[in-house]
């Protein structure tokens, strides 16, 4: 059985509205990010992808079974959706032993995988706790432990950092990596920075379309050139901001430090950058709007 997912004229519908449109893409083995802002279509993707949502048009594939035959998939299939919540009166353990009765796991199966996953995700010593007391980052982490147990062969995950403080972001986006290297994880964001640490392979969403597919490199590469930084007084900022897009700002007593996007040198203090993940992102979304 293949490790790769073939989408193919993918169209979907809300009533008139159109979520996705002609999405193609080809995904494989390791981390593939999704990156769109709210509204770009993502999570609709992700629930086409999981059976949780019937598709319109277009055929989807995934490790050879096609996505309408349900049962199939959702034994190679784990989700963890934006909004996760599970059994709270139950203890951890408990909780991953009930899932596991209905994922099918024999008692002896159950007996084997939850340690070694509670483990893996950092809970073991958390097993006895009601999960209603968990922190954000603890039930996330105990969401990938679910979607995982039957061990499937796709891991989707969407928006799974939202709302984490940065330790616990970086300790979720080293799990995430860690369980790629044996299967595809598909993670759908619209934080850059969770793309930049843990993908090589992308695919922008922007109004229910695939704006960009490739690498992280490659992407980054089409912004060379194409960022600038500069220390402009506060009252030139609005100015600015009206004719560039501005990726960051820091703020220097009565100056302000802000990095942007300009098609050409546009003043004489202004200083060319090395571009980054969010500068190509935001050139790629918004970038006609700093050329002349």
């Amino acid at each position: 059985m293949s490790a790769e997912i073939r989408i193919k004229g993918l169209n979907q519908y809300y009533g008139k509205k159109q979520a996705l449109k002609n999405v193609n893409l080809t995904i494989e083995t390791g981390m593939f990010g999704l990156l769109g802002r709210n509204g770009a279509g993502k999570t609709t993707f992700m629930k086409v992808l999981a059976t949780l949502l019937p598709k319109s048009e277009g055929s989807v594939a995934i490790c050879g079974k096609n996505v309408e035959d349900a049962a199939k998939i959702r034994k190679i299939v784990g989700y963890l959706p934006q909004e996760f919540s599970m059994y709270g009166n139950m203890t951890v353990y408990e909780a991953m032993d009930y899932l596991g009765v209905l994922s099918g796991l024999s008692k002896s199966q159950r007996k084997q995988r939850i340690p070694k996953l509670l483990c893996k995700v950092n809970l073991q010593e958390d097993q006895k706790k009601k999960v209603k007391t968990l922190s954000g980052g603890m039930k996330r982490r105990l969401g990938i432990a679910q979607a995982i147990l039957h061990n499937p062969k796709v891991l989707i995950v969407d928006e799974p950092t939202a709302g984490l403080d940065p330790e616990e972001r970086v300790r979720f986006r080293n799990l995430l990596c860690e369980i790629a290297e044996e299967r595809i994880v598909i993670l759908s964001t619209h934080i850059v920075g969770d793309i930049e640490a843990t993908c090589e392979e992308i695919a922008v969403l922007d109004e229910g379309c695939v704006i960009y597919q490739g690498t992280v490199a490659e992407l980054i590469k089409m912004a060379e050139g194409k960022v600038y930084s500069a220390e402009i007084s506060k009252k030139e900022l609005d100015l600015l901001k009206k004719r560039y897009v501005v990726t960051s700002m820091l703020t220097l007593g009565n100056n302000v430090m802000v990095r942007f996007i300009a098609d050409r040198k546009p003043f004489d203090s202004a200083k060319l950058c090395e571009a980054g993940v969010e500068d190509a992102y935001m050139y790629l979304m918004h970038g006609k709007r700093g050329e002349d």
